[in-house]
């Protein structure tokens, strides 16, 4: 094109699409540049980069109108040869019939196999142009798209697993589609091309990191595409960049798909695979790659694993440890100026890497790679189903809801749980001795809502492996009797999660600890996995035998790291049943002194520590208030205190009938009247009241059918009440002296009829 000509030509910004339309050969064209070129939706047009690329054009998405953005995909912005936020021009164009197709896989360790057939009817009237990496995406559905686009995207006959593909020969020259008349051939094997750019892994197969993505863009892609900016500016480029976080979040994939984006060549370094035996191999060996690394710059030096290769220099032995550090060390930041070369190093323990690493000039910026929350965790589904023949009733958007604390690696895991369930349910119809699946079992197969729920019993997330992390099933409707307790709850726990602007907003901090005191069995356990179940946050049930431990600092350990847990999964809820035996008074002479005082002292340093966190919230639960430390009882620690006390006549009632929904009770049964006679029950109680009717039921008759109140009656003689008249009345006083008390910091001295003298109703909720 002629410069006079070039100059009177629109360019548009490249933007990254969403993820659900990675692989569907669509860009997404401003309405003003769809006018002014006289485009229909569905019509070619040609995106002219570095290579040249084609695509179907589609209207902007809702939040873009007004703004002069191509939206394209990671494979799409790889064929074109640019970045996100390049500038790119977008020409009309006319495809033709192609007379063969030639595709191989875009992988070097993938082998294939089979006809083109598949391939024909999944790319059938998609836009191609020789050199290009298209992708198999299963997830076609006609009825998401545009009417002009579907008759071009038409959805395969069966889901094809998403594979990368290169297009190694089209046939014209040029801007081609694939029609009935159309010869297309698969080659086994992988075929390098000149002109190719590496899109095995891209910003659009990674899910919940926006912000993660683009603090590492700046850090590394900018410094690697447009040096010149830093040397007009005066300044050194970032040199280091340490990923940390938990496992399975995503940090190698991470630093693989920035490599790609910004066409830099990526040299790996497996911490372990470093170390050698003889004398001075290891630093040789590092030196080797930085080496290499400067010869191919621009270049991405990603070391995974880093505290295993740079420990700490003054908590190691060996010899060979310190000189790999001191090497790397100097290589980083040595005489010689690295060029055009990017250090990224990924690991889930930052405190554990040697400290002179920590600091600019080597590391110049830390990113914390997180646990994903809801939004993180669709996007991340949606990536790993694009191959999957979803069944209509698969709801992601309800798996992310219910896969608290799952990290990237669990949800692909997931996935490949749910396909391994729908595989077992086609397998009677398999014949193994014929080697090959007919067609129509395939086209029958899909994944169902039900093949998720099993594999969610098989798979528990990995950031959570040591401490037991659950997505709550007990929502508000469950509990009955505790109005008074709900109610605060509501204000204090689920509000504060659900909308923490409001607070900010009036300048109040949220409540960080909640005690629930009362007599056994009233509900507190109940109502703690009820408040995470409706704030949408995991729940960290823990009690005193998991974290006590008779090994010297130990405890300590453990508490830290249960907050530490927490922390990585927030939203959250730390649930510690049986509070008095874990947080003893101080100089009470219960138990052994130090222990169980320096226990104190780590959950009292680990509670001042939440007031900068978010979303973490710990609810404590015991039927001995007068035991615990009074300083956990101050406001910034323990902040509310809820009395959760036996229920009165029409909290029993609703008790009852939660209770007895899956029970088929006679006409003759009156809750009402079960209720009046219950004084004093707490739920428990009323649970047990429940149990004994129906066993009276199948005593009577082991094909009985329904619960008569003749069974009630017997049940209601066999069961008695938890709670005593002077327990209650104990309990009911303790509420206006604990917090007078805890002002003098004085134990409270509150001793319940048989709670502390012999062997008294200690119970659990």
């Amino acid at each position: 094109m002629a410069d006079d000509e070039r100059a009177g030509t629109r360019k548009l910004q490249v933007a990254n699409s969403r993820p659900e339309d990675s692989g569907r050969g669509l860009a997404h064209v401003p309405r003003s540049m769809m006018a002014a070129l006289a485009l229909n939706e569905g019509d070619v047009i040609e995106i002219v980069g570095k290579r040249t690329t084609p695509a179907r054009a589609v209207f902007p998405y809702a939040e873009d109108e007004g703004l002069e953005l191509l939206r394209i995909d990671g494979l799409q912005r790889a064929n074109a040869g640019v970045g996100s936020g390049d500038f790119v021009e977008v020409r009309r164009a006319e495809s033709k019939p192609a007379t063969r197709i030639v595709f191989a896989p875009a992988q070097a360790n993938l082998r294939l196999q089979g006809s083109g057939n598949a391939l024909k009817r999944t790319f059938f009237g998609r836009p191609l142009c020789q050199g290009d990496t298209v992708a198999t995406a299963g997830q076609q559905r006609v009825a998401d798209m545009p009417p002009n686009v579907a008759q071009y995207l038409r959805a395969p006959a069966y889901a094809l697993q998403e594979i990368r593909l290169t297009v190694i020969t089209a046939s014209p020259k040029g801007i081609v589609h694939i029609d009935e008349n159309t010869e297309v051939e698969l080659r086994p094997e992988y075929e390098e091309l000149q002109t190719h750019r590496r899109a095995d892994v891209t910003y659009d197969d990674i899910g919940g990191m926006g912000p993660t993505i683009d603090q590492l863009r700046e850090m590394v892609e900018l410094p690697l595409r447009y040096p010149e900016l830093f040397q007009r500016l005066g300044v050194d480029p970032p040199k280091g960049v340490l990923l940390h976080g938990p496992p399975g979040t995503g940090k190698t994939r991470l630093a693989r798909a920035v490599a790609n984006e910004s066409d830099a060549n990526f040299h790996l370094i497996n911490g372990p695979e470093i170390m050698g035996s003889a004398y001075g191999e290891s630093e040789k060996r590092l030196r080797d790659v930085f080496e290499q690394a400067n010869k191919d710059a621009p270049s991405i030096v990603f070391i995974d694993e880093i505290d295993s290769i740079a420990p700490k220099r003054g908590q190691v032995s060996g010899e060979a440890e310190k000189r790999l550090v001191a090497q790397l060390l100097t290589l980083m930041d040595g005489l010689e100026a690295r060029a055009n070369v990017v250090v990224i190093a990924a690991t889930n323990r930052p405190e554990a890497i040697d400290e002179a690493l920590r600091r600019p000039g080597r590391f110049d910026r830390e990113i914390v790679v997180g646990v994903p929350d809801d939004r993180g965790r669709r996007e991340i589904l949606g990536i790993h189903t694009r191959g999957m023949p979803l069944d209509e009733d698969v709801d992601l958007n309800e798996l992310a809801g219910t896969t608290y604390g799952f990290v990237g690696a669990d949800l692909a895991a997931l996935t490949r749980e749910a396909a391994i369930e729908a595989v077992r349910r086609i397998m009677p119809r398999l014949n193994l001795s014929e080697g090959t699946i007919p067609p129509e079992v395939l086209d029958t197969l899909s994944v169902t809502r039900e093949d998720f729920i099993e594999a969610m019993r098989r798979v528990q997330p990995s950031a959570m492996r040591e401490v037991m992390v659950q997505a709550p099933t007990v929502r508000w409707e469950d509990v009955g009797g505790l109005d008074d307790a709900q109610m605060r709850l509501k204000e204090s726990v689920e509000l504060p999660m659900k909308d923490p602007d409001a607070f900010r907003r009036l300048g109040i901090r949220p409540a960080k600890g909640f005690l629930l005191y009362g007599p056994p069995g009233t509900g507190k356990t109940l109502l703690a996995k009820a408040v995470a179940r409706e704030a949408e946050a995991n729940f960290i049930a823990t009690k005193s035998s998991d974290l006590l431990s008779k090994w010297y600092g130990e405890s300590e350990q453990q508490i830290a790291k249960l907050f530490s847990r927490a922390r990585q999964v927030a939203p959250c809820v730390i649930f510690i049943d049986e509070l008095d035996s874990l947080v003893p008074a101080r100089g009470g002479g219960l138990g052994e002194p130090q222990a169980t005082e320096r226990v104190v002292n780590t959950i009292l340093a680990e509670m001042d520590g939440l007031e900068e966190l978010q979303s973490v919230v710990v609810i404590g639960a015991t039927n001995r208030p007068n035991l615990i430390d009074p300083a956990l009882l101050r406001p910034g620690r323990f902040d509310e205190w809820i009395y959760v006390g036996v229920p009165d006549a029409e909290g029993r009632r609703r008790i009852l009938t939660i209770q007895t929904a899956k029970m088929p009770l006679a006409s003759d049964v009156d809750l009402g009247e079960v209720a009046a006679r219950t004084e004093r029950y707490t739920g428990a109680d009323l649970g047990d009241v429940v149990r004994r009717a129906g066993l009276a039921a199948l005593r009577q008759s082991l094909t009985s059918t329904e619960v008569t109140m003749d069974h009630f009656e017997e049940a209601l003689r066999d069961s008695r009440a938890t709670v005593t008249p002077e327990m209650e009345a104990d309990y009911a006083s303790i509420k206006d002296r604990m917090k007078a008390n805890a002002a003098s910091m004085q134990p409270i001295g509150f001793i319940a009829p048989g709670m502390l003298q012999g062997r008294g109703p200690k119970g659990s909720d």
